[in-house]
């Protein structure tokens, strides 16, 4: 069964494997310890710290190994924000973030801080104008990832590191998804990555913190990782994690141009393949292995739940794929269709024919459910057109209302207007994006008894 998923967790690359089973023979002593046992543990130890400096860019004594990438991320913008408290306590971090920063940055609001974030273009990417124009005299600490999670475009980093030095405030570079196919460009101040996702064990996580930036551990105080990872090392899964790293690198070169080239074969060919549907993310700065794709019509669990079943392994950012109903706050962030969203991010390795057999059963699928939820083919001309009309989708979730919008959208005549009534939130990100795909004309929204009222105006 094809697993089409890296960006959430890539597969235990074979090295981390092999490294892992060695460490828990010769790395469970306590590598604090001045006998034998624990002088082999601290060689361990000490040697994955200068792999994994080597790969990051940075040195063995500015690294840390944390408990997983998540805490990795909290406890660098925490020491970071509480190290430069005298400067401000203003925070500056993209809208696409992952949800560990954006966590991170809520807490600080909370705690009396301040929090601006950058908005990005349609592709997905900031500006680093945009980030020169959110820093001011009292900001302590800028974030920005490498690359998303979601849509695979790259970021800026560089640029924005540029005007962050400029300023005078340290960048703190989120390189999960990132980090096993290149160092991240030169210029950031803290730096924090994930093990899992570039196939070493769960539960290992980076914290690159540059010499010279202010830095205050938050929590009580440890012995281990300079005080800034407390409680034992994980020794056998991080000796894994750094022999993994260093796998993967020496195999990013030739593995990113074969995964970029069949990525660039499901961006060409799903829009050819399968009606209604917008590719999203930048389509040149970007992960090699990563793409993203909204399907119209589509109710994006039962559709990850089909491909399942058809043996392929995907994910979503689709509020119909979540318990809370709200769209991704990436493909929010971007204006971008979010119903009947899939992520494919293919793990290295990734053969041929099962990329070939992917685009073979998708049409298939979509078409199925498209059906199963009375999805129009088009939307039929109607002799007596009202000027308009008033769809009450109220209590209905994504994609139904914008399904019966399509459905009558062609009872109007050309400049009548249509009404959606809806309390999905996912209806205030797709039914504008339905109407820039459509060609017709989204005049806005306003409150109603329940929800909101969307109208949109025909124009084609």
């Amino acid at each position: 069964m094809p697993y089409f998923d890296a960006a959430s967790s890539a597969p235990l690359h074979p090295v981390a494997r092999q490294a892992l089973l060695a460490a828990l023979d010769e790395g469970w002593a306590d590598p604090a310890r001045l006998y034998r046992e624990g002088r082999r543990a601290r060689l361990l130890l000490d040697a994955a710290r200068e792999a994994a400096a080597e790969a990051v860019g940075c040195r063995p004594d500015e690294l840390t190994f944390t408990p997983s990438g998540t805490l990795a991320v909290h406890s660098g913008m925490s020491g970071a924000l509480a190290g430069r408290r005298r400067v401000g306590r203003h925070l500056v971090v993209s809208s696409v973030e992952h949800s560990s920063v954006l966590h991170s940055a809520a807490a600080h609001e909370a705690g009396g801080g301040s929090v601006s974030e950058v908005a990005v273009d349609r592709s997905g990417a900031v500006s680093a104008a945009a980030y020169a124009d959110a820093l001011c005299e009292d900001t302590a600490l800028a974030c920005l990832q490498s690359a998303n999670h979601e849509v695979g475009t790259e970021q800026p980093v560089a640029e924005v590191a540029e005007v962050c030095r400029a300023a005078g405030v340290p960048l703190l570079v989120d390189a999960a998804q990132s980090l096993g196919w290149g160092r991240v460009p030169d210029g950031w101040s803290l730096l924090a990555a994930s093990a899992h996702k570039w196939g070493g064990p769960s539960g290992v996580g980076l914290l690159a913190v540059r010499k010279g930036v202010r830095f205050a551990a938050q929590g009580p105080a440890g012995e281990r990782e300079s005080g800034r990872a407390a409680g034992f090392e994980n020794l056998p899964a991080i000796v894994a994690a750094a022999a993994s790293l260093r796998a993967v690198r020496t195999e990013a070169v030739a593995e990113s141009v074969r995964l970029r080239s069949l990525v660039d074969r499901i961006r060409a060919r799903v829009p050819q393949l399968v009606p209604d549907v917008e590719v999203v993310g930048d389509p040149v700065r970007r992960l090699p292995h990563l793409v993203t794709f909204s399907c119209l019509y589509v109710d994006g669990e039962t559709l990850l739940h089909e491909l399942d079943r058809a043996g392929f392994s995907v994910s979503s950012g689709s509020s119909c794929t979540s318990s809370t109903l709200i769209p991704s706050h990436v493909l929010k962030a971007m204006g971008v269709l979010s119903e009947g969203n899939v992520r494919v991010s293919l793990p290295s390795g990734t053969a041929d024919g099962d990329v070939d057999r992917f685009l073979d059963v998708l049409p298939r699928v979509v078409a199925e459910v498209r059906e199963r939820l009375g999805a129009p083919v088009s939307a039929p001309p109607s002799p007596a057109a009202a000027p308009s009309l008033v769809v009450d989708a109220l209590g209905r979730r994504c994609p139904i209302p914008v399904i019966e919008l399509a459905k009558v959208i062609g009872e109007v005549p050309l400049g009548g207007t249509v009404t959606v009534l809806s309390d999905d939130e996912a209806a205030r990100l797709d039914i504008p994006a339905w109407c820039a795909m459509r060609e017709q004309e989204y005049v806005g929204d306003e409150p109603a008894d329940r929800g909101s009222a969307y109208v949109v105006r025909r124009l084609t």
